[in-house]
């Protein structure tokens, strides 16, 4: 398993927590795991991982946004430290700046396209949950 699919895991993992707690959907900021996701939308494979790790299906929406990124403590809790894929771009280039900033501060701030959509009854179709800053 890839690395970015390993970080698509955690990711989704997460996404089942926050939506079972009632909050907002975590922000996909990270290019280089969002293409390991685009390559796993649609297919069985998919729909195993969510059920697996969010216990539920998660669907992709496209849901533009900046800001803090509000999920980063659970994921260090559960993880620990986030790892540099988070700061990589689809073509494997680092933000060396994003990364250094992350290590100093423990906050990420960043800008995202999409993010996920839980497949139950409870969501509203075509309606994310994240909270756009």
């Amino acid at each position: 398993m890839s690395t970015a699919t390993t970080e698509l895991r955690r990711f989704l993992t997460i996404t089942g927590q926050r939506f079972k707690a009632g909050q907002s959907a975590p922000e996909m900021f990270s290019p280089a795991v969002d293409a390991a996701w685009h390559a796993l939308l649609g297919t069985p494979a998919y729909e195993a991982l969510c059920l697996e790790s969010a216990g539920q299906p998660i669907q992709h929406v496209v849901n533009n946004g900046y800001g803090p990124i509000a999920w980063v403590a659970a994921y260090e809790e559960a993880y620990g430290a986030l790892p540099e894929i988070w700061f990589t771009d689809a073509d494997g280039t680092a933000d060396q700046e994003a990364i250094a900033r992350y290590r100093e501060t423990g906050t990420v701030v960043a800008e995202w396209d999409c993010g996920p959509v839980g497949g139950g009854d409870d969501v509203a179709p075509g309606r994310p949950e994240t909270v756009r800053r």
